[in-house]
């Protein structure tokens, strides 16, 4: 049968990246209280095209996908770029995986547990210069605003933010050591399950440590610029404001470009 994507396009360019997504399928993680977890995850695949070519082979992604084991780990992903680079012949190939990580967190006093979800994206590339990952993560957690505080005679406004991450790896980390830094440096860490008890003590020491949005992007980006295993970073913290009709955010970014 005639291979079209072989032929020679009208418009000689070369493509960066062309592939395909959203392809679903289970996933195992890493889990540093169990060992590993099981999640779905929404898979991208991508290779670079050369000129010559008119388009690419969509069924060969899904097929490396197909053989590939399912576990995030350095070398598997290394494993399924290879194979992605081989079958397509490319010089370069590229995997992003999206997945929900879940942390069976305890309510600061009653101690009882719930599940937090943390919305995850891990970003590997290969080509002849060598491997790289990217770890994104999403983590919320409340702020206090200081000003409100400040200038209030009855407590102060108060909302729940979101601080993004994206760090560029050189070795293995485990997911819950970035989620901690971004809930430590808010005001508090946010729950599923809470008791009158813990809604007390969450409430209190949150207005014990009151902080912008600045605080927390700083703190953030401190902790993660002392890291042996961070090349380069992003972070951004957007807080859902709760008395204005406008988000507040702030975002630092070091080291190799994100």
């Amino acid at each position: 049968m005639e291979d079209v994507q072989n032929h020679a396009p009208k418009v000689a360019v070369d493509i960066d990246r062309v592939g395909v997504r959203e392809l679903r399928l289970p996933l195992l993680v890493r889990d540093r209280a169990q060992g590993s977890q099981q999640t779905v995850a929404s898979v991208d695949l991508g290779v670079d095209l050369p000129s010559a070519f008119k388009g690419t082979h969509m069924s060969r992604f899904v097929e490396a996908l197909k053989d590939w084991s399912g576990e995030i780990s350095f070398q598997s992903v290394r494993g399924l770029l290879q194979n992605v680079k081989m079958r397509l012949g490319a010089q370069r190939a590229y995997a992003r995986f999206s997945f929900p990580y879940f942390i069976n967190k305890a309510a600061p006093v009653s101690g009882h547990k719930s599940a937090v979800s943390y919305q995850c994206r891990l970003t590997g590339e290969l080509d002849n210069a060598g491997q790289s990952f990217l770890l994104e993560v999403d983590v919320p957690v409340m702020t206090v605003c200081p000003c409100s505080k400040a200038i209030s005679n009855e407590g102060a406004h108060s909302q729940r933010a979101l601080a993004r991450m994206s760090v560029r790896m050189t070795s293995f980390s485990w997911l819950e050591e970035f989620i901690e830094i971004a809930e430590e440096a808010g005001s508090s860490a946010v729950y599923t399950l809470l008791k009158r008890n813990d809604e007390k003590y969450v409430t209190e020491h949150a207005f014990a440590r009151p902080v912008f949005v600045e605080d927390v992007v700083r703190a953030v980006a401190q902790r993660l610029s002392t890291r042996d295993d961070v090349e380069g970073f992003s972070v951004e913290v957007e807080s859902m404001e709760s008395i204005h009709n406008h988000n507040a955010f702030a975002r630092i970014e070091r080291g190799q470009k994100i």
